[in-house]
């Protein structure tokens, strides 16, 4: 409690005590029901702007329009207050953002639930999109908080009034107060001020003639006698009140020292306790990382050597001549060495696109493709091997559905996994592939087989690469790598995989990936390359150049077309006798090597490209360079089709007899 040295003045402070508390409260009131009513007018405001902005959305999420959205965004910039806007897919994944000004703003990585919070003095709200009952993305908005700047005004406002009202009521006060206490005040001033000041050589004057001035005479001989004897006291003490402060002052800062230590050795205690136990972590992670990388090494050096220990086995047999063999023999041995050595091939492309995947590396062209055309093109490929086996591929019978997605890589997965059902089903069993449209956006395709089943702990190691789950030492052959590479591309396109099993009865595995509108597809303004080598008659054998530096790669493609009279090789090491042939000899078809020594097979094709004479002549490519990327380069570059090595004798062929077939179309138009 204040306690004030004069009557007058306690008088003043409780008027202006009871009027400071008035003018707080109801300022206080005013105030805080001001600031709340802005506050949720400036929520609803901002809510209201995500919906809007999350409903003319909808539309550019649902057809991936990135930049629909982005324009859509743009348009908040009439809104001075949004300092950054967001639109996040289905998926939680950033799709379109604004920013005012241009200004570099940092975006949550991922969206959250509707919400509504201040963040570093900006109010910032999330609200998901929702068509047709389904969320499609969310919203996310962040303004300017202006509530802090609001409340500093009505607070600066607040004060002045309070400042006025209490200078009024002083300067009032102040005049009736003095009215009221001035008898009183007049005997009393000097006697406050001697207390106050310890100065007792004042004396209090005489103002009037009455009791106070025999007061006032009184009250001055006590202040002589006080005077006197608390001088010498005074001067007693002083030093030891100056000793006693030193004491005091060298105490107190030995505590903040002890505190200080105290507080660093506790800080620094609680600091090696968390490096030692990040240094922990790290060890087990580093440990439990090494061991999963030797586990895979040793399976795969286990499944690379598997195939080449039968190449090399039989290799050896056949070229020993203290093993001799009988044609039938070679017959069988020949064929193990094929099957093996299309197995290493096999098990070396799926590595391959495991590494690829796992490393991110892997590039996918998403585009409208037509699932029939893919379904159609599956089961040209999978029913011989299910025929085989006496195994019922079924098909849905009409399909219209455009999925987005990567052609190859849609084809990859379908092939594995009815590859897998008929590898894996029972002789004269069924395999049923089936398409449903879950949404008018997703789609679902099972696979259905009436295999043996899995198990539920078998279903927990489903997706480890080379756990082929027990069937190591089965008659089917596999890798134990295709359905890990076969999720991740499902992941990659947007997509998700799940299976369900009974064991006896067979398995579905079934993938959902999503639809969309089909693109019109351009006018065919494409014409096949044609053109007659002079001097070739109709009935002579087509010639055929192959632009080859290695001999055994030249060597085994001449045995091909030495079981073909209906072609004839010539052959050149290198880029610039390879262009020599071709204007002189004119082929029908050029096989061209890629990695050529001095010209590669890029420059040679684009020199035989400006030529007129050798312009029109198709150039099939014939390399080692398998790479999803190569190919793509390759077939932009110009080349008429795109082969592979190991050769493939059959897909040789086929590439063969298509491009003649073309050229005989184009010389039928011609004519």
């Amino acid at each position: 409690m204040i306690r004030l040295p004069s009557i007058r003045k306690k008088l003043v402070a409780v008027v202006m005590a009871t009027t400071l508390a008035a003018l707080v409260v109801s300022v206080g009131l005013v105030i805080g029901y001001d600031l709340r009513s802005y506050h949720r007018s400036l929520v609803n405001d901002l809510s209201t702007q995500a919906e809007l902005v999350g409903h003319m959305s909808s539309a550019a999420l649902a057809f991936d329009d990135a930049r629909l959205a982005g324009e859509n965004l743009a348009l908040l910039r009439t809104r001075p207050m949004v300092a950054a806007a967001a639109i996040y897919d289905e998926r939680g994944r950033l799709f379109a953002s604004y920013a005012a000004g241009g200004a570099r703003t940092v975006f949550p990585a991922e969206a959250e639930a509707a919400a509504t919070r201040v963040e570093e003095g900006y109010l910032v709200v999330f609200r998901p999109i929702v068509e047709n009952g389904e969320t499609v993305g969310t919203v996310w908005l962040r303004a300017e908080n202006r509530l802090l700047s609001r409340t500093l005004d009505y607070l600066a406002i607040a004060l002045a009034v309070t400042l006025l009202a209490m200078a009024i009521a002083y300067l009032v006060m102040r005049r009736l107060g003095r009215v009221v206490t001035a008898p009183i005040v007049a005997i009393t001033e000097i006697a406050r001020d001697v207390v106050a000041t310890r100065d007792y050589s004042r004396r209090a004057p005489r103002i009037s003639n009455d009791e106070a001035a025999e007061l006032v005479d009184s009250f001055n001989a006590m202040l002589t006698e006080i005077e006197q004897r608390t001088r010498e006291l005074e001067d007693s003490n002083r030093e030891i009140v100056r000793e006693a402060q030193e004491r005091s002052r060298a105490q107190q800062e030995v505590m903040r020292l002890n505190e200080q230590l105290e507080h660093r050795v506790d800080e620094r205690t609680l600091q090696l306790a968390l490096a030692n136990a990040e240094l922990a972590n790290a060890i087990d992670e580093a440990r439990n990382a090494n061991q999963a990388k030797s586990a895979f090494l040793s399976s795969m050096s286990h499944e690379l050597r598997t195939p080449l220990n039968a190449i090399l086995g039989f290799a050896q047999i056949l070229t020993s001549e203290a093993l001799p063999t009988s044609g039938e023999q070679k017959k069988e041995f020949a064929s193990h060495i094929l099957k093996s050595g299309r197995h290493l091939l096999t098990l070396i492309n799926e590595i391959l696109d495991l590494a690829k995947v796992e490393s991110g590396t892997i590039s996918l062209s998403m585009e409208p493709v037509a699932l029939a055309e893919v379904l159609e093109e599956c089961r040209t490929m999978v029913e011989p091997l299910a025929a085989g086996r006496g195994i019922r591929v079924l098909f849905p019978q009409a399909v219209d559905a455009v999925l987005l997605a990567d052609r190859t890589r849609l084809k990859q997965v379908l092939l594995n996994l009815l590859s897998n059902a008929i590898k894996y089903n029972r002789d004269a069993g069924a395999v049923v592939l089936d398409c449903v449209q879950l949404t008018p956006e997703r789609m679902r395709i099972a696979v259905q087989d009436t295999g043996m089943g899995l198990r539920a702990d078998q279903l927990d190691s489903l997706f480890q690469p080379f756990n082929r789950l027990g069937q190591e030492a089965g008659a089917q052959e596999g890798t134990g790598i295709g359905l890990v590479v076969t999720r991740r591309l499902v992941e990659l396109m947007g997509g998700s995989i799940e299976v369900s099993s009974s064991p006896g009865v067979g398995s579905v595995f079934a993938i959902e990936l999503g639809t969309t509108v089909p693109q019109a597809l351009p006018e065919d303004a494409s014409s096949h390359p044609s053109g007659e080598p002079a001097g070739r008659t109709d009935h002579a054998p087509h010639l055929v150049l192959y632009v080859e530096d290695n001999p055994a790669n030249l060597k085994l493609v001449e045995e091909i077309v030495r079981f073909r009279p209906d072609l004839r090789l010539v052959a050149a090491a290198d880029g610039p006798a390879g262009l020599a042939l071709a204007r002189e000899r004119r082929p029908d078809i050029i096989l061209m090597d890629i990695n050529l020594p001095g010209m590669d097979g890029y420059e040679v094709l684009a020199e035989l490209r400006r030529e007129p004479r050798t312009a029109s002549i198709p150039v099939i490519a014939l390399t080692a360079n398998a790479m999803a990327s190569d190919i793509e380069r390759g077939l932009a570059a110009g080349f008429f089709r795109y082969l592979t090595k190991p050769v493939d004798i059959d897909k040789f062929n086929e590439a063969i007899d298509g491009t003649l077939a073309q050229l005989r179309a184009g010389k039928g138009t011609e004519t």
